[in-house]
């Protein structure tokens, strides 16, 4: 099985993000939520919706895999925006959905005020020494100066892993990171998997566009037999460093 893909230039794709982004307006307005102060994460998401609109005919939630084995698509935890969990649970103890579009007014002062310490932080990557790079490949959980870290370490032979996107193939055409190995999108996770033949043994970094998915495929992969995963948490949305296009 190839990847699906998805023409975003399409006058049908562009219909459809139209009719994706009065839905989402609704939904904040419905339930008094706001938008994410990272436009990339709204962009991100409503295009995995509409994606899945067109692919589907429901808006399932892109963070999630779809199962269309059977006589009807079906989502992984009947998350179909929006979802049961972020209105009952998710929003209502973090501010914030799965995906990160909706959140609360509270969170989104939050963020914005985090955001520009992120700012200040994260304003170079450093080298780093080859028992440092080990021990960091090996890490589940890595920031985006780790993973900057980490690209230059494996440039110089330091290190080695496999840097993995699980978004959607127009995602990756609009720009993903440089030095990534494969792509293997989580709306044709398995068979792509299959045709990437990754080692089980060998360090795996995975990558999404806010963490999310790349978080639930490590858990897959984990319960797979895949033995050192790691996750770029915030996606790159968050990444520092250079972005192919």
């Amino acid at each position: 099985m190839s990847i699906i893909k998805i023409d975003m230039n399409s006058p049908e794709f562009k219909a459809e993000m139209e009719k994706t982004i009065k839905f989402t307006d609704k939904v904040n307005k419905q339930f008094g939520w706001v938008y994410n102060p990272q436009v990339e994460v709204n962009e991100g998401v409503q295009m995995g919706l509409a994606r899945n609109k067109m692919m589907y005919n429901k808006r399932f939630c892109p963070c999630f895999m779809v199962d269309d084995s059977g006589d009807k698509p079906k989502s992984v935890d009947d998350r179909i925006c929006p979802c049961k969990p972020a209105i009952e649970k998710e929003i209502p103890e973090t501010g914030s959905c799965h995906c990160g579009i909706f959140v609360t007014p509270e969170f989104a002062a939050n963020k914005r005020i985090e955001l520009g310490m992120e700012e200040v932080a994260h304003t170079h990557s450093r080298g780093l020494t080859q028992e440092e790079a080990a021990m960091l490949v090996n890490k589940s959980e890595l920031d985006s100066d780790e993973v900057v870290s980490l690209l230059e370490a494996r440039e110089l032979g330091m290190v080695d892993f496999k840097l993995v996107d699980v978004r959607e193939h127009m995602e990756w055409q609009m720009g993903h990171i440089k030095g990534a190995d494969v792509l293997i999108p989580t709306s044709s996770f398995f068979p792509t998997l299959e045709e990437a033949k990754l080692d089980k043994n060998e360090n795996i970094i995975l990558y999404c566009h806010v963490g999310s998915r790349s978080a639930h495929v490590a858990r897959i992969l984990t319960d797979s037999g895949y033995a050192k995963i790691g996750n770029f948490t915030n996606g790159i949305v968050s990444y520092h460093g250079e972005i192919q296009r």
